[in-house]
């Protein structure tokens, strides 16, 4: 099952994440997981640097260590960097003990405090423990749905030009599975929301 938003009550029950910001303000975040990619990546820092737009790459640091001149690139640009774990771990099923160490680890390559988890799996209490260590937990309310093989090219562009509103995080993915998807859809969207006047920000 897949949805584009994330179901209602994450947020209620667990007040410390965050899927959106302001929606008074015409600016929205493109989000990137699961970089860094020698196909994929450099597509993407071409595309964000033709509409002059930032973005936040949420990385996978056995990834940053395959192609660290990519991971530099990211920076140099002006791009934000987020954690996502050392190696795509997935936290449900994994002890909260193993689940932040490989956060911890990955910190040490990537050195920051933000955080989105693989799958948007989390338990409680591995979010108390991840906000006891003040790492920023960023989820999304507009998830494209790039990475599947089940959605064609033109319902994940639709799915970001029709759900995607004032404050909107928006999760692309840069990855091979959704390069297909994205090398239709990013410039697209890019275009789109650059002449509805929207103004782009990166995570903070």
């Amino acid at each position: 099952m897949f949805f584009v938003r994330p179901p209602f009550f994450i947020k209620k029950i667990f007040p410390s994440l965050i899927c959106n910001f302001s929606r008074k303000y015409k600016k929205i975040y493109l989000t990137f997981d699961d970089g860094v990619n020698e196909k994929t990546t450099p597509f993407i820092l071409e595309n964000l640097k033709k509409f002059d737009v930032k973005a936040s790459f949420f990385l996978i640091a056995e990834n940053v260590l395959k192609y660290p001149s990519l991971f530099e690139e990211i920076k140099k640009q002006g791009h934000q960097i987020g954690n996502h774990t050392f190696d795509h771990l997935d936290a449900w099923k994994t002890s909260n003990y193993i689940f932040i160490k490989n956060i911890e680890k990955a910190n040490k390559i990537l050195k920051t405090k933000l955080f989105r988890p693989p799958y948007g799996r989390l338990k409680p209490s591995q979010i108390k423990l991840l906000s006891k260590k003040n790492y920023k937990i960023f989820y999304w309310d507009v998830l494209s749905g790039d990475y599947s093989n089940k959605l064609t090219k033109f319902k994940v562009l639709e799915n970001v030009i029709n759900y995607t509103k004032n404050g909107s995080i928006i999760v692309f993915h840069d990855n091979l599975k959704a390069e297909k998807n994205l090398k239709f859809v990013l410039p697209k969207v890019l275009k789109f929301f650059k002449e509805k006047k929207f103004l782009f920000g990166t995570l903070k």
